[in-house]
C-alpha cells in the first residue's frame, strides 16, 4: 500500500494542480465537439450544448444579452458544466474504490485489512496531531479526546444534521437583507432577477 502511495503521488499532485485540471476539461469539450453525432462522446456533447443553450436563454429572460457576452457565457457555461460533471464522476469512481477498499479490509480478501488499517491509523493519527499540540497538560488525554474528538457515546464531534440545516436557514435568512439593500441602493436588481427566474421555472 506504501509503494501504491508513493508511485501515485506524483499523478494525485499533478491531477489536483488547476491549470491542468483546466486543460483536461478543454481537451475533453474538443474532444466531445469532434466526434461524430452518432457515438456515445456525439450525443453527449449533443445534450451539453442542448444544456447550455438553455442557460444562455435564461439568463437572456435575466439580463441583456449581447454577442459578447453570449459567446463568453456559453464558453464558461460549457467549461463549468464539463468540470462539474468530470469531479462528479471522479467522486462516484473515488466512492466506489473506497468501498471496495473497505470490504477488502473488513473481509480480510488477500489479506490486505492489516496494511489497510495501518495506513487508515497513519492517516488518523497525522488528522489527530494538530489537536493534541494544542492540549493543555493539565488536561487529561482521554478527557480532551472525549471532549472533542471521540465522545463517549460514539456520536460525531460536530452537530446533528438539524442544527446544521437551521444554521444553513439562518445565513439565508442574514443575507437576504443584504440582497435588499442591493436591489434598492445598487444597479444590481437581484430580486427582479429572481422573480424573473420563478416565474420562468412556474411556467
Amino acid at each position: 500500500m506504501g509503494l501504491i502511495r508513493l508511485i501515485a503521488a506524483p499523478i494525485r499532485g499533478l491531477a489536483r494542480f488547476p491549470p491542468f485540471q483546466f486543460g483536461i476539461v478543454v481537451l475533453l469539450i474538443f474532444v466531445l465537439q469532434a466526434a461524430d453525432e452518432k457515438t456515445i462522446f456525439g450525443q453527449i456533447f449533443d445534450v451539453l450544448d442542448r444544456i447550455v443553450d438553455a442557460t444562455v436563454k435564461v439568463c437572456s429572460e435575466l439580463f441583456k444579452v449581447k454577442s459578447f457576452t453570449r459567446s463568453g457565457l456559453t464558453l464558461g457555461l460549457m467549461i463549468a458544466y464539463v468540470y462539474v460533471a468530470l469531479l462528479l464522476f471522479l467522486l462516484g469512481i473515488r466512492s466506489a474504490f473506497r468501498l471496495v477498499i473497505e470490504l477488502l479490509a473488513w473481509s480480510n480478501a488477500f489479506g490486505l485489512r492489516n496494511a489497510i488499517a495501518r495506513q487508515r491509523g497513519i492517516a488518523a493519527y497525522r488528522a489527530w496531531l494538530p489537536l493534541e499540540r494544542i492540549r493543555p497538560r493539565v488536561i487529561p488525554q482521554e478527557k480532551w479526546e472525549e471532549a472533542f474528538a471521540w465522545l463517549a457515546n460514539n456520536a460525531p464531534p460536530y452537530p446533528p444534521l438539524a442544527r446544521r440545516i437551521l444554521r444553513v436557514v439562518m445565513s439565508y435568512l442574514t443575507v437576504d437583507p443584504v440582497i435588499t439593500i442591493c436591489q434598492v441602493f445598487t444597479p444590481f436588481p437581484v430580486l427582479t432577477w429572481l422573480g424573473r427566474l420563478a416565474r420562468m421555472s412556474i411556467g
